[in-house]
């Protein structure tokens, strides 16, 4: 049974992030990193020693990441819902519930025509219905909970088909019209068909299928119920969860140091090239490096992760699909800001800057692109039919102002360049790449992601208002999952970037004593 959600909607930043954005920085002081925070009630317990872990143990944390998964999933993403899909027929699951569903419904012919009729396996039916009937109750439904229990009594039919009275189809219509005043009000014409349908054992399965719609309403509306109570508790209830987790598989944290050690790596790189190339500074002394700047450098990465050929870290494991799109969408702004910079530098200013030409120019790139993310995906000839239509939209706006359009070898080299984006090293492509990521490093030292937003670097104007929305709802993504897995975070931290310090501070306390 499929989730459905739409990615364009999954985030109400300012249903969650709101609360998470101010206290992003803040929490990740050196003091946070440096105390022993293990007294803390909402810091993680320590992990603890290697130990096999059981089968039982194993199911019990895989129900725990479930249930963490579906609540954060539902609370965060508005339009998630729950999808009644049937199997595609050309499917061998398909093919094999069709043939075994049709050979229950050809027996269940068989038994009503018999003479006397056989009612065994519609009895049978009848009591699921009833069932299916009372679970869509609310408890106070005293009456109609009374009327259904009296009609669809089991006993009582199976005593009428002993001496061959009972009525099949005023059964079936009762349940229609009971179903009926259940039922939400999208599957009213649903009720209609099924009055409309003479063929009881044909009526019969239609009412299943109907059921099963009611019931997939009946999830939804349990879903939408519970959004902003989830919503209000989310943050202690991942954190509880995950604890559970790590408490029965003390190696559910394992990807997630790597994913730090990575990072700090990245960042013990970065200080070392700059001292190197800073004249008169000591590049013997060990870096001091800032918690809080390995963690976003962290997540930074996430940005330009290979979501096919490796594992995300465990504590992002419920945002994965979110930020794997957001990946690819900021992969196909890449190029569209790439496209527009390239055009720009080759026909100048005189055309790009004509009102509404870059949002031209960015529709037919965007267009050509969609779908870039496949793995069947011609990139290369994708990017060779924008450069032409680009060249036909210039010539043609060159026309209608009386200009001459571009010679043969404007054009070559303007396609030539729009393909070249894709070559590794590209000078134009690694230019806006880096301009994204600075923008998107900078979402995260902002204090809140509401209240104002940073500046755009140069060369994504053209697509500022896309990367603004793609950032906003990375930054939400980021602050709260700093928010529940802070203390985790806080604990590998400490043990990476100042495991001398607690040791050097023992040392001088039993001096002193």
């Amino acid at each position: 049974m499929p989730l459905n959600d739409d990615q364009n909607s999954d985030f109400d930043s300012s249903r969650l992030s709101e609360s998470t954005a101010s206290s992003s920085d803040s929490e990740y002081s050196r003091q946070s990193f440096t105390s022993d925070s293990s007294s803390k009630p909402s810091s993680p317990a320590s992990t603890s020693p290697p130990k096999t872990v059981t089968f039982d143990e194993l199911m019990a944390a895989a129900r725990n990441l479930s249930n963490l998964t579906l609540a954060h999933e539902i609370a965060v993403n508005e339009n998630f819902h729950m999808e009644h899909v049937d199997l595609p027929q050309n499917s061998l699951e398909g093919r094999v519930k069709q043939i075994v569903h049709k050979a229950f419904w050809d027996h269940l012919e068989s038994e009503l025509n018999e003479d006397p009729p056989e009612y065994y396996h519609a009895i049978k039916l009848f009591e699921e219905i009833k069932e299916t009937l009372l679970s869509f109750l609310t408890p106070g439904a005293n009456r109609i909970r009374n009327q259904i229990c009296e009609v669809l009594d089991a006993d009582l039919i199976r005593q009428q088909a002993e001496h061959d009275a009972v009525d099949v189809l005023g059964l079936a219509n009762y349940v229609i019209i009971t179903m009926g005043k259940l039922c939400a009000p999208i599957r009213d014409d649903d009720i209609k068909q099924l009055k409309a349908t003479g063929n009881i054992v044909e009526l019969l399965r239609q009412i299943f299928h109907v059921l099963d719609l009611m019931k997939m309403d009946m999830v939804n509306y349990t879903i939408q119920n519970i959004r902003p109570q989830l919503q209000r508790n989310l943050v202690d209830y991942e954190r509880t969860k995950f604890q559970e987790i790590l408490e029965e598989t003390p190696s559910a944290l394992d990807l997630t140091t790597e994913w730090i050690k990575e990072s700090i790596k990245d960042e013990l790189l970065s200080v070392s090239c700059e001292t190197s190339s800073s004249p008169g500074v000591d590049g013997s002394s060990k870096p001091n490096l800032s918690p809080t700047l390995v963690l976003n450098n962290g997540y930074l990465k996430l940005l330009q992760w290979d979501y096919q050929k490796k594992a995300i870290p465990e504590t992002l494991i419920t945002d994965e699909v979110r930020l794997q799109k957001l990946k690819e969408k900021l992969n196909e702004l890449r190029i569209i800001a790439c496209v527009s910079l390239i055009t720009s530098n080759m026909v100048g200013t005189t055309i790009v800057g004509l009102p509404d030409f870059a949002d031209k120019l960015k529709r037919i790139s965007a267009v050509l692109l969609e779908g870039m993310n496949k793995e069947k995906f011609d990139l290369k000839e994708a990017l060779s039919n924008i450069g032409v239509q680009i060249c036909s939209e210039v010539n043609r706006s060159l026309s209608e102002r009386g200009f001459p359009t571009l010679d043969m070898e404007i054009q070559n080299s303007l396609v030539g360049q729009i393909c070249s984006i894709v070559e590794e090293d590209n000078p134009i492509s690694s230019l806006i790449d880096k301009r994204i990521q600075l923008y998107m490093k900078s979402l995260l030292t902002l204090p809140s992601i509401q209240k104002c937003m940073p500046m755009m670097p140069g060369g994504l104007a053209v697509i500022q208002a896309e990367i603004e929305s793609i950032g906003s709802q990375y930054a939400s993504i980021v602050n709260f999952n700093k928010q529940v897995y802070g203390p985790f975070y806080a604990n590998i931290l400490r043990k990476l970037l100042f495991s001398e310090a607690p040791m050097r501070k023992t040392g001088t306390d039993a001096s002193t004593n």
